[in-house]
């Protein structure tokens, strides 16, 4: 990491400091958490891990060079005890993850011009491209950052959904190099419990909806409710733009942090008190026609997406331009041209009869409910389902996802990644609530049983996965890509040429 700024630049002379008083024009050459990075000049950030705490490794980052030490009072205290004393300044603070992201955003400065977070269970991804595409029509520099890497106008692999501060402001600051004017970021409930992104200057926020997932990570599903709430109750400024969904249950709180932190609310669905109010959608096998209501007028677009969900990821996407900054009239105009993300409801192959494939990356019983009951609208004929569940995940959503599947005509369970688990045992765990699905361990296998069971008006989801190209199995990471399988499967059954080679094509 490269870039030097002083003591009082970063905010680091003021509050209780132990050891020697920081000089504050003195140089700090690099931000640390991890005491085998640290070197010269650093400031050593100590946080508390799950399995262990920054601050038992202070003496290190001492011993490497760092210029002073950012941890809580236990911690710090922890340190004394191992080093000695406080050979260098040790900056106390009660909450050292959100100010670390404070002093990352202020060592890096530079981030595009406007920059937007979307949180909630499912649709980040979606929200988060959407947004991205809806500014490029209107002739912006842009990307989308997430759980598939950076997207639009530059484009890199990331190893987070959402970066820790650290490599987090990097990429801002790189990106706004770049010449990236606009960028829409996702925010996850680790993200967000962790302060991740409480230095990030948003202009909007968007939150899609709230279902059970990560109940290996939350004490419970109130703990992971407030993770997501803190967006719009903490990381926003007073004055952006706060949109969500008036049909989610949460909608009443959400309004009222909202109101209560001075945000702009764009409440987005079919709710009537919505700002942009969802009034109808026609489904059909290419896509959708919705129609809604901004300020009084009624508006039509024509969307070549797949499902429901996404009619409504788009025009959440859309409150989210709006609220930015861009002109309603120019974003509506934007919305037929959007295209669907790899892994999201994506259209992989079609058969010789016309039966055709998708691929989701619906992994909770909320996502796979919705994921079928999307694509059932589009399914003139008999609607198939393969899935499976992760390993050393949440146990407790397996039989609820097996319960969710039970609105397919064909389900068949397979594996999704299941670590170090005995598969069988997952399989069985989502099995006891899909008796009559059918138990097939290889996932290439069960993708082929699901194509060459598909009538000429049927529809196979392959769910769980979407965008992934690899298969974790023990502690390897075996290639395995759904979408290459399906198309694979198609192949053999009827023949190469009539793999469909469209990709993100409805």
């Amino acid at each position: 990491m490269t870039g030097v700024a002083r003591f009082t630049d970063l905010g680091l002379c003021d509050g209780l400091i132990l050891g020697p008083a920081p000089d504050p024009a003195a140089p700090v050459t690099g931000l640390s958490v991890d005491s085998r990075h640290t070197r010269p000049g650093h400031l050593f950030i100590a946080l508390k891990g799950v399995k262990a705490d920054g601050a038992d490794f202070a003496r290190y980052a001492v011993r490497m060079g760092a210029a002073a030490v950012l941890c809580s009072l236990d911690g710090a205290l922890r340190a004394h005890a191992q080093i000695g004393g406080f050979p260098v300044p040790f900056i106390i603070d009660a909450a050292p993850r959100r100010r670390l992201a404070q002093v990352a955003a202020r060592f890096f400065g530079a981030q595009p011009e406007v920059v937007v977070a979307v949180t909630g269970t499912n649709g980040k991804t979606s929200v988060a491209s959407f947004t991205r595409q809806i500014w490029a029509a209107l002739g912006m520099r842009a990307v989308n950052f997430g759980t598939t890497g950076v997207e639009g106008a530059v484009t890199q692999a990331l190893a987070a959904t959402t970066p820790e501060p650290i490599a987090l402001h990097a990429l801002l600051a790189d990106l706004a190099a770049q010449g990236v004017a606009h960028a829409a970021m996702e925010a996850s409930s680790h993200g967000l419990a962790q302060a991740r992104l409480d230095g990030v200057r948003l202009a909007a926020g968007g939150f899609t909806n709230l279902t059970r997932d990560h109940m290996d990570y939350h004490a419970d599903a109130a703990d992971y409710a407030a993770a997501k709430l803190g967006l719009f109750a903490r990381v926003l400024p007073q004055g952006a733009a706060a949109v969500a969904s008036a049909d989610n249950p949460l909608f009443a709180v959400m309004a009222d942090i909202a109101r209560s932190r001075g945000l702009r609310l764009i409440g987005v669905g079919r709710a009537a008190d919505a700002a942009l109010r969802l009034t109808g959608a026609a489904y059909h096998a290419e896509g959708q026609t919705v129609r809604f209501v901004w300020d009084g007028a009624e508006h039509e677009a024509a969307l070549p997406l797949i499902g429901g969900f996404q009619g409504a990821n788009a025009l959440i996407a859309a409150g989210l331009a709006i609220g930015a900054g861009a002109e309603p009239g120019a974003v509506f105009a934007a919305l037929p041209a959007l295209r669907g993300v790899r892994g999201r409801m994506e259209h992989v192959a079609t058969r010789a009869n016309g039966a055709r494939v998708y691929v989701d990356y619906a992994h909770t019983p909320d996502a796979l409910s919705a994921a079928l009951a999307a694509l059932r609208l589009h399914t003139p004929g008999r609607l198939a389902v393969a899935f499976g569940a992760g390993g050393d995940r949440d146990a407790g959503k397996r039989p609820l996802l097996g319960a969710a599947a039970a609105a397919a005509d064909l389900v068949i369970v397979t594996d999704d990644n299941p670590r170090s688990e005995d598969p069988a045992a997952i399989r069985a765990a989502i099995r006891a609530a899909a008796p009559e699905a059918e138990d097939c361990g290889d996932r290439a296998e069960a993708i082929l049983r699901g194509v060459d069971a598909l009538g000429p008006q049927d529809r196979l989801l392959i769910a769980g996965k979407g965008h992934e190209t690899g298969q974790i199995v023990g502690a390897e990471t075996l290639p395995f890509d759904d979408a290459e399988m399906a198309r694979a499967a198609v192949a053999a059954l009827d023949g190469p040429d009539l793999n469909d080679a469209e990709g993100d094509a409805p």
